[in-house]
């Protein structure tokens, strides 16, 4: 069987959806190695990250092939992209972002649509409205014209049927795994290394992610002033304007020294990184499904996450759960756990037993089953 996927986000991003996307051509490549895997992308950049993909024997990337194609990109993922699955016989066509092509309707085969979220619909405010239009359309569309369609989350299945009436057994939930250098536990010396490399000399809580409203930092910052002098707040990721938001706080609360902005860390070092936290804090208000949360877990950090998406549903019971407004339970969870290690060593270990649900061999089956009644449901 000849596969297609939409392939931009695995050139270009490296983060949430180039990640997903590398990994699962990854997996289905490993898997099930008879099959051919294309990838079509508006361009080829030079990405290391996509060194693993492309040492696999059955994967390729198709590039356009005309000076218009090349000339006008997002045209051509748009649109000639579909003349290209024909001449290239592919059987399926798997959108790996929440869109088709507009002309997918020409390509005589099964779709399968990933949508990672909708975000954009639950908390308009964090988009522009021009923004939010384009999403809106891509998604609706692709999602009616898809013969199947796969959520990542229980979550955002129930925000598909909700927000474009989308049929329940037309989704297939299939969680994604993370990357395989979290599939082990840094071991000390490079723990300690990387401790180094940042300047990390004292006990730190960690928050993985960009630095926007969303992702609601605050929580920790506004917390780790109640906590113990020692331990401090890392923030891994992109400053956005919100940052100046928690500079406010910082600069009232005067804990300049205690709260770290790490930006551009090397994604080879997250896992060390995790590892050397006394615990993690993702308190976003919404996400789709929340990697960060089975990374930490995976190297066995433990993590406070927040209620109200898909965060428990990653997390696990074990994992303290807060209400992302209140600071106040959000400080006393990490207390017990700096108070009782014992409790810090509970939920670390029931979080690692946890996640070993999300896996590469599960989302590769789980995948491929979808694959499987998409195209005996286009048969029909």
């Amino acid at each position: 069987m000849i596969i297609g996927f939409d392939g931009k986000r695995a050139i270009e991003n490296n983060t949430g959806l180039g990640n997903y996307s590398r990994l699962l051509v990854e997996v289905l490549s490993a898997k099930y190695p008879d099959n051919k895997y294309l990838l079509y992308a508006p361009s080829l950049k030079e990405n290391p990250r996509l060194k693993r993909l492309l040492e696999q024997r059955n994967v390729d990337i198709v590039t356009p092939d005309t000076a218009f194609g090349r000339t006008l990109r997002s045209v051509w993922r748009s649109s000639g992209v579909t003349p290209c699955l024909r001449r290239d016989k592919v059987d399926l066509y798997h959108g790996l972002s929440g869109e088709l092509p507009v002309n997918i309707g020409g390509f005589d085969g099964p779709t399968v649509l990933t949508i990672h979220d909708v975000i954009f619909r639950r908390f308009p405010e964090c988009y522009k409205l021009i923004d939010r239009k384009i999403y809106d359309y891509k998604f609706g569309r692709s999602a009616l014209e898809a013969t199947r369609i796969i959520a990542i989350s229980e979550r955002t299945k129930k925000d598909i049927i909700e927000y474009y009436d989308i049929p329940e057994d037309k989704i297939d939930v299939v969680y994604q795994g993370c990357h395989p250098q979290f599939h082990g536990v840094p071991s000390a010396e490079e723990i300690e290394r990387v401790k180094k490399k940042y300047g990390l000399d004292n006990p730190y809580i960690i928050s993985v992610g960009t630095i926007e409203t969303r992702k609601n930092q605050a929580m920790a910052v506004r917390g780790i002033r109640g906590l113990p002098d020692e331990i401090d707040l890392v923030l891994v990721g992109r400053r956005t304007p919100y940052a100046k938001t928690l500079d406010g706080y910082i600069s009232t609360y005067s804990i300049e020294s205690r709260v770290k902005f790490i930006e551009n860390a090397d994604f080879a070092d997250l896992p060390a990184l995790y590892a050397g936290a006394f615990c993690s804090s993702y308190t976003s208000r919404y996400e789709g499904f929340g990697i960060p949360v089975i990374e930490s877990l995976s190297v066995g950090t433990p993590v406070v996450v927040a209620t109200g998406s898909c965060l428990e549903e990653a997390a696990g019971p074990s994992a303290p759960a807060v209400d992302p407004d209140d600071v106040e339970e959000w400080l006393n969870t990490v207390k017990e756990m700096v108070n009782y290690p014992s409790v810090r060593a509970k939920i670390a270990r029931e979080g690692m037993e946890f996640v070993k649900r999300f896996n590469d061999d599960d989302m590769a089956s789980r995948t491929m089953a979808a694959y499987t009644r998409a195209i005996e449901e286009y048969n029909r």
